[in-house]
């Protein structure tokens, strides 16, 4: 799984030596045994350490009482670590030929990554941008100019698209300063139009030719991101149980907690890697929203750490919160996500209404959980769980899943 990609042919007269430097050419889509990098494992690593900077500042917003700012402030500061690493990962599943200066602008990218997390705190408390946008700028730079070594290496349409790339990710960074210089007020409307741009970048220079990315590739590729993010959720409200455990003695107000973020998560886990979904992602547009719509998948996955720490404070009295609202902080990003797994994922391997309506109901089940008080969390987490057993019950018992095989499997 963390094995290095295959790299190009070498001179016949030099066996088993790489240069340090190549053409920077497109891969093959239809590449076999193609998975994840160690780079790009690292890559992914150290874009946590901004998701888990974002998340502790959400932390405070809500836990302070003021939730609609933070979660306006985290929908922000998200969108431009995702958007990052999502350009670099569709880039790298296309070119990634793992030469020396490919590595030097990839760690480039990781050091304005680790920029923009230190300016995290001064973004949601003080709502300046400037550390943010220089982070954001850092890796956009080093991105347009890994398109450029590509367009280098290509000709025509492919040439093209790479130039398209260049020019749509260096306009849009100089749009970005718009957060720098307008008033606070605009700001926000100024974020959605920038951020529709930003996404309209890849569809419009692919329009003349789409470029390699790898199916299995890409899938392997969230679904690691996946995976580390819903790490960082286990750590950060482990952290947090712990501290209230250590400092107010309440490990029988905590277990509930405690064990229905467990139930959650374990479950959260379950639904998005129990579908095969690389067969899914068969051209452009099917991959692009399924792409896009990860933005919520990762940030409502990161956010239900952030509701399990400020459940955490309000149970031991940190919080300046009702239990009400502490609830709220795990079950709507709970439930927004299983509705985003199912809208992407799920429903395109469900067979029947009964089938179909598992991940929905289970949504709606855990809102309802929200109104339970200090039981919430426990009771939402065990309804996660039992949506994991009636998903598994009705796929082993569907006839074409007993004849297919996992492949088929719901979850």
């Amino acid at each position: 799984m963390t094995s290095s990609p295959a790299p190009p042919p070498v001179p016949s007269g030099a066996p088993g030596i790489r240069q340090p430097l190549r053409r920077l050419r497109a891969r093959g889509r239809d590449e076999a045994h193609r998975t994840a990098s160690p780079l790009e494992l690292f890559f992914d690593l150290c874009f946590v350490v901004a998701v888990a900077q974002a998340g502790i500042e959400l932390v405070h917003s809500v836990a302070e009482g003021h939730a609609g700012q933070g979660i306006l402030d985290y929908a922000m500061v998200f969108f431009a670590l995702w958007w990052a690493w999502m350009n670099f990962t569709w880039f790298a599943s296309a070119y990634d030929n793992d030469d020396v200066l490919y590595r030097v602008v990839t760690l480039v990218q990781i050091a304005g990554v680790l920029v923009l997390a230190a300016g995290v705190s001064r973004a949601f408390e003080e709502h300046d941008y400037l550390v943010v946008w220089l982070g954001y700028a850092i890796m956009r730079v080093a991105m347009a100019a890994q398109w450029l070594r590509a367009a280098r290496a290509a000709g025509g349409p492919e040439r093209t698209t790479a130039l398209h790339y260049v020019g749509g990710v260096l306009a849009c960074q100089v749009g970005w300063l718009g957060l720098l210089f307008l008033p606070e007020g605009a700001r926000p409307w100024w974020f959605l139009v920038m951020a529709l741009l930003e996404m309209c970048v890849p569809p419009f220079a692919e329009r003349g030719h789409t470029t390699s990315w790898h199916p299995r590739h890409i899938a392997e590729r969230y679904g690691l991101f996946t995976i580390i993010v819903l790490g960082e959720t286990i750590a950060a409200a482990t952290v947090a149980v712990k501290s209230g455990i250590d400092e107010n003695d309440a490990l029988g107000e905590l277990l509930p907690i405690a064990s229905g973020g467990l139930l959650i998560i374990f479950a959260a886990w379950w639904i998005y890697f129990v579908v095969p979904i690389h067969g899914h992602l068969r051209s452009n547009r099917q991959a692009f929203l399924w792409g896009y719509g990860h933005y919520v998948v990762l940030a409502s996955a990161a956010a239900i750490g952030a509701g399990l720490e400020v459940a955490v404070e309000e149970t031991v009295g940190k919080a300046h919160i009702s239990t009400l609202a502490a609830s709220a902080a795990v079950t709507l990003p709970t439930a927004l996500y299983l509705l985003t797994v199912w809208a992407l994922h799920s429903r395109h391997f469900k067979r029947g209404i009964t089938q179909q309506l598992v991940l929905p109901t289970t949504a709606l089940l855990v809102i309802c959980c929200t109104f339970l008080g200090h039981w919430a969390v426990f009771a939402a987490g065990v309804v996660c769980a039992l949506s994991v057993v009636a998903g598994e019950t009705l796929a082993a018992t569907h006839p074409a899943a007993r004849q297919s095989g996992p492949a088929t499997r719901t979850g």
